[in-house]
């Protein structure tokens, strides 16, 4: 049976104020733990309370400031993934968020001990089932939160138990564990949580038990991954404070390894467990074989379909009480609501798909030369042409120069050319030490004998010529304009996520589309990647399962839906084999929050491992410089000559920015004002 569980926040009432005459009654805007605790109804206002401040990374998250559940010009893929760039200063590596996750944590999870240490006292007001599913939310949010955490700082403070104020400083001093205690307590409280919670929901809204295993089994990879990559960053990533003497970020180099193994056993058998039991499957309601077609609107669908089977956990808004703004900061720039273009996908993004010519190093071929530097450029009679054997996923993700979206065809162009043909490369180098070169200072841009037509900016602005009797604009409608980064900074456009109809008001607020917390795909690119670590690691399969077979068929699985081809034999228990899972999950999870927790686990955002940061082996030094790297865009031209279009690959060229990023920013640091006041919190090593 299949099962899909959606989170709606829902608003808490506040009771109204009255004034006491006596000062020894409680006031009646208080809620008593007699009242919270009495009846299903009232336990439904505390959970509310609790989810309602749960950190889930959805449309209303962004990584640059954190937590801060506002949506303003919200994107997504933008923090410096390579996935998508953006015009404004929240285009940036992942090295800290400006509201950190700490207090705000700390808080939810006193919330849960609370009703882990008060709920026992009215067991009798519920049934046992029920009962035990509330105490299986209290330690599921519990993992979420310390998982949270994790992620970001390490060791933390485990407060398992609610600190009653006031109290004396050794119960309110707790000092941070070392990561692999944190790791353990996260595998915990979520294994209690699968234990206590109910197969469905008693509510909508609340976990179940599939949720808790699904968030497990992506818990449990992170940790695995951490215990083992951190032995790859030179001088081993791991360090002690200097406060407690305890190992706050890394493993012991004798405990790594076993701790490692440990985690993807048990992600594993949690991946496994949902993908036999759960009920849930690959969407293709819309899926055709062989039929590209079908194949991108399937994929398009299922990212507003509530009834797919699978969803597996959704985050829900209701227009227009519970919304977002995400089509209003993202849309195509001749659908400005007010702004526009927050998510521009890139070339190096777009070079993970099958479906292009390629040069010999493997990069996308423009021209007719060994590289883009050489030869000619390839002509097409329309950009589309360019995409025709692309991937539908990557369709279905990226909206292309010259595809329709709204029924409205997207006009994307860099520039119009008027010069002779065949058309040499406009520049000669393309390397990274090259990349702030623009095509507004080419001669045959601002030179006496001018042949490049290029647009500063949108309406008049626009240079424009003349072709077959009709007035051409340079960069079309949709740009981009090489002085407004509020269009195409790259030559596409972001279509995952955005809302398709044509009957929808389109402004900041009115946008509620769901978003997909954790789905089915997931859990097989999961149960995939930790089969692979384990082969690597020598270990046998946790249920008795072949792990490479496993592996491999849940790749195809995925593969086949995506439209692209599948595997040619089995998966190999190598470095070759587990790179094929991790390119396949930077493309299937691209725009969902997960590329920038991967290349953190992965350990292949520093410089040094950086040529692992694509899920593939790719050179470096072709887009990075120590520990700057920058991402490329995939820019159409009109030659008036030919009447035809062509392609050029460039470092972004509107609004460039450059991404940096060292071994240390794979932990953030603690908040100062914490470690300035306790006598216990430590700082990160080396901070």
């Amino acid at each position: 049976m299949k099962r899909i569980i959606s989170f709606i926040a829902i608003a808490l009432l506040a009771a109204l104020s009255q004034s006491c005459v006596k000062l020894d009654i409680i006031p009646k805007n208080i809620v008593t733990d007699n009242e919270l605790f009495n009846t299903p109804a009232s336990v439904d206002i505390y959970m509310a309370r609790m989810y309602s401040r749960m950190p889930f990374e959805d449309f209303k998250y962004m990584g640059q400031w954190g937590f801060e559940n506002n949506g303003w010009l919200n994107s997504i893929g933008i923090d410096g993934t390579g996935e998508a760039v953006n015009r404004d200063g929240i285009t940036t590596a992942f090295t800290g968020e400006r509201t950190a996750y700490w207090g705000q944590a700390f808080e939810l999870i006193r919330d849960a001990n609370h009703l882990l240490e008060t709920l026992p006292q009215y067991q009798a007001n519920f049934s046992d089932e029920l009962y035990n599913h509330y105490l299986g939310e209290a330690y599921y949010i519990r993992a979420t939160v310390f998982y949270t955490m994790a992620k970001r700082f390490g060791g933390i403070p485990l407060v398992t138990k609610v600190i009653q104020y006031p109290a004396n400083d050794s119960e309110i001093e707790v000092a941070r564990a070392t990561e692999e205690e944190t790791w353990d307590q996260v595998l915990a409280d979520f294994d209690q949580a699968i234990e206590l919670l109910q197969e469905r929901s008693p509510q909508e809204g609340y976990a179940n038990k599939y949720v808790a295993l699904s968030f497990k089994a992506q818990a449990m990879l992170y940790a695995g991954s951490v215990a083992k990559y951190n032995e790859t960053v030179s001088g081993r990533l791991t360090g002690i404070g200097r406060k407690t003497q305890v190992r706050v970020i890394g493993f012991e180099e004798s405990r790594w390894q076993a701790a490692s193994r440990r985690y993807f056993e048990e992600s594993y058998k949690a991946a496994r467990r949902v993908m036999q039991d759960g009920g849930f499957a690959l969407y293709r309601r819309r899926w055709i074989a062989g039929d590209k077609q079908a194949q991108y609107q399937n994929m398009v669908d299922m990212f507003s379909d509530l009834s797919s089977p699978e969803n597996i956990y959704v985050k829900r808004y209701l227009f227009p009480t519970l919304t977002h703004a995400f089509d209003a900061y993202n849309m195509p720039f001749s659908f400005r609501a007010p702004l526009s273009a927050g998510t521009c996908p890139t070339l190096d993004f777009v070079e993970l798909f099958e479906g292009f010519p390629r040069y010999p190093d493997g990069k996308i071929r423009v021209t007719t030369g060994s590289n883009n530097a050489s030869g000619d450029y390839v002509m097409y009679d329309n950009p589309l042409e360019f995409f025709q054997d692309a991937e539908p996923r990557l369709r279905a993700y990226v909206i292309f120069p010259s595809d329709e979206f709204r029924t409205r065809k997207i006009d994307v162009r860099a520039g119009v050319y008027t010069g002779e043909t065949p058309i040499k490369p406009f520049f000669s180098n393309y390397a990274y030490n090259t990349a702030d070169e623009r095509y507004q200072n080419l001669q045959i841009f601002n030179g006496s004998n001018k042949t490049l037509y290029l647009s500063p900016r949108e309406g008049n602005g626009q240079q424009t010529l003349q072709y077959q009797g009709q007035t051409m604009t340079a960069a079309g409608q949709d740009g981009p304009f090489f002085d407004n980064g509020e269009a195409t900074l790259t030559g596409l456009y972001l279509r995952k996520w955005l809302q398709t109809t044509t009957n929808i008001e389109t402004g900041e607020g009115k946008s509620a589309q769901p978003f997909i917390l954790m789905r089915y795909a997931e859990i097989l690119l999961t149960a995939a990647e930790a089969a692979i670590e384990l082969e690597l690691a020598g270990a046998p399969s946790p249920d008795g399962s072949s792990l490479l077979q496993v592996a491999t068929d849940n790749i195809n699985q995925i593969r086949e839906r995506a439209g692209a081809s599948l595997l040619i034999g089995s998966l190999t228990p190598d470095n070759a084999g587990r790179d094929i899972v991790r390119k396949e999950r930077r493309k299937e999870l691209a725009f969902e929050h997960k590329s920038k927790w991967d290349i953190r686990r992965w350990r292949v955002n520093h410089y040094e491992g950086r040529d692992g940061f694509w899920g593939e082996t790719r050179d470096k030094n072709f887009y990075s410089n120590n520990e700057n790297y920058r991402f490329r865009g995939l820019y159409p031209f009109f030659s008036t000559q030919e009447g035809k279009y062509f392609f050029d690959t460039r470092f972004q060229w509107v609004s460039s920015k450059t991404f940096g990023y060292q071994p240390i920013d794979y932990y953030f640091s603690i908040p100062g004002g914490e470690v300035a006041k306790s006598p216990l919190i430590d700082q990160q090593p080396n901070r």
